[in-house]
C-alpha cells in the first residue's frame, strides 16, 4: 500500500516537472549555420537544411520528425549543436534556435526510416515567442471555427 502511494506521488510529481505538450503536425525547416573555415564558408548558406514536420510542441522544447539524423556530415543531435528552426504555425511562421537532446529512429523499414528528434528551445525573438505561446494556449482556432460551421478549410 505504501509503495502504491509513493508510486502515485512520483507519477504526479513527474507530470508537473515536464512541460505540457501540444500534439501538432506542422511543416518545419531545420538548418545549420555553415562553419567558417579560414573566413570562407564550407558550404553555401541554405545548403545545410532539411525539412520535416513537428510531432509535439511545448513551452520549453519541440519534437520533430525528419528523414535523416544528419545534414551532410553534421549530426542534428550532439555536440551542443545549435539548430535554426522555422515552424509554419496557423498564426504565422515562427523561428527559433534549439539544441537537440535526444533522437529515436521511427519507421518500419530501413528504406523508409525517419527520426524523431527532441530539442530544447534556447533562443526565440519576443514576437515569435508571443505567436508560439498563443498557439500553445489556443491551438488552431481557425480549424475549430471552420469545422463548427461544417466547412473544412484544410
Amino acid at each position: 500500500m505504501i509503495r502504491r502511494l509513493i508510486s502515485k506521488f512520483n507519477k504526479s510529481l513527474a507530470a508537473r516537472m515536464v512541460a505540457a505538450r501540444r500534439r501538432h503536425e506542422a511543416p518545419i525547416k531545420v538548418w545549420i549555420e555553415p562553419e567558417k573555415a579560414m573566413n570562407k564558408p564550407k558550404y553555401a548558406t541554405g545548403t545545410l537544411s532539411i525539412s520535416g514536420e513537428t510531432q509535439d510542441l511545448s513551452d520549453s522544447g519541440i519534437g520533430f520528425i525528419v528523414s535523416s539524423i544528419r545534414i551532410k556530415e553534421n549530426y542534428l543531435v550532439g555536440e551542443n549543436r545549435t539548430l535554426n528552426v522555422e515552424i509554419d504555425l496557423p498564426q504565422g511562421k515562427v523561428q527559433m534556435q534549439v539544441v537537440g537532446q535526444r533522437y529515436e529512429q521511427v519507421g518500419i523499414h530501413v528504406s523508409s526510416s525517419r527520426y524523431l528528434i527532441g530539442a530544447q528551445i534556447v533562443k526565440m525573438s519576443s514576437d515569435d515567442r508571443e505567436i508560439y505561446e498563443y498557439f500553445l494556449a489556443h491551438g488552431d482556432e481557425r480549424r475549430k471555427t471552420s469545422l463548427a460551421l461544417g466547412i473544412d478549410k484544410t
